[in-house]
């Protein structure tokens, strides 16, 4: 997500705050927009899940999702009372979190609602190691799965291993061992824990690609595999230093392990101001 349209969602979210007792919340009804509903019946179902987390991390639901009715157009200058639901800033978090990932507004609102600093950099800074950590989950899970289809076609871990090692040399045009050492990064640890997120992606979408053509071109062993790895690579290497990006001379990101701790360490913190009464 490119930072004008990050700075664009953030006014739209401030703008649909409203104050009630001293309380900063949201109407369900806006924020169903907000996240990308058309529904109202879809999205209940998301503030019901909602709910359900709320009630097992001992907090009472009606502090956080209170009952009440709102006006709203129906046509010609007509109006008509409907159900809402006004909800905290940790109701709104609790909702994102139970929305479906997949939806850029629910990606940015998981964010926006997990920071209780409101300036725009801070949200995008967090969007954007969110972003990261999430694509090296998606890069395991499609490693995982390529191992999986490749273990059934005559390769094992260790044939696995030299592929994608031979993958990495044809992105990055270095040897893993001095990838490693151009980038700092410790011979114990992966080098994608280390990866900017382009690359990770980068990565990701060749591990793709070698998955889908294996299965179509119906390819067995691991020289055969190996070549439509390095091929792949080649090619999304090729897209990139086509647009002036070189893999290689990107600068080495933060441990996206560490930024997984403190991403998980700051959703602890929005359930403890909750329970304070930081509601």
């Amino acid at each position: 997500m490119k930072t004008e349209e990050i700075k664009q969602l953030f006014s739209q979210f401030e703008d649909a705050s409203a104050e009630l007792e001293g309380v900063e919340c949201w109407s369900a009804r806006d924020l169903q927009k907000l996240l990308g509903y058309s529904k109202w019946e879809n999205f209940e179902k998301v503030i019901q899940k909602a709910k359900d987390a709320c009630k097992n991390a001992g907090e009472k639901v009606s502090d956080h999702f209170p009952d009440v009715r709102k006006m709203v157009a129906i046509g010609s200058g007509a109006e008509k009372e409907v159900p809402d639901i006004l909800l905290t800033r940790y109701a709104c978090y609790l909702t994102a979190q139970n929305g479906d990932s997949r939806k850029p507004e629910i990606a940015f609102a998981q964010n926006y609602f997990a920071v209780q600093t409101r300036r725009a950099e801070v949200v995008e800074q967090r969007f954007l190691e969110y972003e990261r950590v999430k694509a090296r989950e998606k890069l395991s899970q499609t490693e995982k799965q390529l191992s999986g289809i490749l273990f059934e076609r005559g390769v094992d871990q260790q044939g696995f291993a030299t592929i994608r090692s031979k993958g990495d040399q044809a992105l990055f045009r270095l040897s893993t061992r001095v990838l490693k050492k151009k980038m700092g990064i410790p011979d114990s640890r992966a080098v994608a824990d280390f990866l900017p997120t382009i690359s990770i992606k980068a990565k990701d979408l060749a591990a793709e690609m070698t998955g889908l053509n294996v299965q179509i071109k119906d390819l067995e062993g691991q020289t055969k595999i190996e070549k439509e790895h390095i091929d792949n690579n080649q090619a999304v290497r090729d897209m990139l230093t086509q647009r002036g990006i070189i893999p290689e001379n990107l600068p080495p990101a933060e441990d996206v392990k560490k930024l997984q701790r403190k991403l998980e360490g700051e959703e602890k913190k929005i359930l403890k101001e909750a329970k304070k009464g930081g509601k």
